[in-house]
């Protein structure tokens, strides 16, 4: 029996940090054990908010580092960018015939944005382009493209696979027949809370993260800033109430935890031991994948070679789904 299709997208938004890693990296790699695991780097989505060629450029290569670092292989799962498969761009707009302008109108992205306008006294729409509001529908068109059956996504994604299973829907509905296979999301029963440096859920909003493949130096000095509670060297200290301890328990074994676990509570150790203890055991786990990040990134044309056989495959896949479709609705295919 063939293995069911999973499709992960991933926006070049910058470095990724510990949250990402634990929350959505490490989850998402792990699928390819049970699935025919596809992942595609959304680079026209992140157009929507970069207008800088050189960054997205280099955001694109480092997303790619990034997931090669972490384990992706390409020999066994499939990595290409969004923008190499242009079968995705004229899905979208057949999508965009059965898609009501109404669904669109509460996506909560838009939304957002209107509602920021609208505190603002500004124009409803001020400064919001036609490529977030129609987020969704390329959304749609990257994953019904290539009958994905799962999509790892959190929480707050969930609408958009919604609107992606109502347009598939739709199409099917319309035609009477099944010309796409409607997606179920897969959202992770505990989804890891990763506390940030500041006691908060790490996220870049709140300027709070630990990067995945920060140097030694700065990891450590990024590592002494995290937060800790006004207490003197002395006193006993609870680890199960401390930012450094919550984040040490991610990279250490359960011994290291109870030998640092009975220092904290025994009096006499400063905050300083305990981030130098997390310093050297979270170093010990990210200078495998910060080696491999780097020796990607120092050689672009290997990044270039993966991307470009991935893509490959995918536009075989693509073709294929779409010639199919084109039939279907009575576009003629004249290759």
């Amino acid at each position: 029996m063939a293995k069911k299709v999973s499709l992960t997208g991933i926006k070049p938004t910058g470095m990724p940090h510990i949250g990402n890693y634990f929350g959505a990296i490490k989850p998402a790699l792990a699928l390819a054990e049970n699935y025919e695991s596809r992942y595609f780097i959304a680079d026209y989505h992140a157009l929507n908010a970069i207008k800088d060629k050189e960054k997205i450029e280099y955001m694109t290569y480092e997303v790619a580092a990034s997931w090669l670092a972490c384990g992706l292989n390409p020999k066994k799962s499939l990595i290409y960018k969004q923008s190499d498969i242009p079968e995705t761009f004229e899905l979208s707009t057949i999508l965009a015939a059965f898609t009501p302008k109404g669904l669109m109108n509460r996506a909560h992205a838009y939304k957002a944005k209107v509602d920021e306008n609208t505190s603002k006294n500004e124009d409803p729409d001020a400064n919001i382009n036609m490529g977030l509001f129609t987020y969704p529908i390329l959304m749609a068109a990257d994953i019904l493209l290539f009958d994905s059956d799962v999509v790892p996504i959190g929480k707050d994604q969930k609408q958009h696979l919604e609107m992606t299973a109502d347009i598939a829907e739709s199409v099917n509905k319309k035609y009477k027949k099944e010309l796409f296979k409607i997606p179920a999301p897969k959202i992770g029963k505990k989804t890891q809370y990763i506390i940030g440096m500041d006691g908060r859920k790490m996220s870049k909003s709140y300027d709070n993260t630990i990067e995945l493949f920060l140097g030694e130096k700065k990891l450590r000095k990024k590592i002494m800033k995290i937060v800790t509670k006004p207490v003197s060297v002395e006193a006993k200290k609870d680890p199960e109430n401390c930012n450094v301890f919550e984040l040490y328990k991610l990279f250490s074994s359960k011994k290291q935890q109870e030998e640092l676990a009975d220092k904290y509570r025994s009096g006499g150790m400063a905050y300083s031991y305990a981030k130098q203890q997390l310093f050297e055991v979270m170093n010990e786990f990210l200078t495998p994948m910060r080696e491999k990040f780097d020796y990607f990134m120092n050689n672009k044309n290997e990044i270039d070679d993966i991307l470009k056989a991935g893509s490959n495959k995918a536009r075989e896949i693509a073709k294929k789904k779409l010639k199919f479709l084109r039939k279907e609705i009575g576009i003629i295919n004249i290759n």
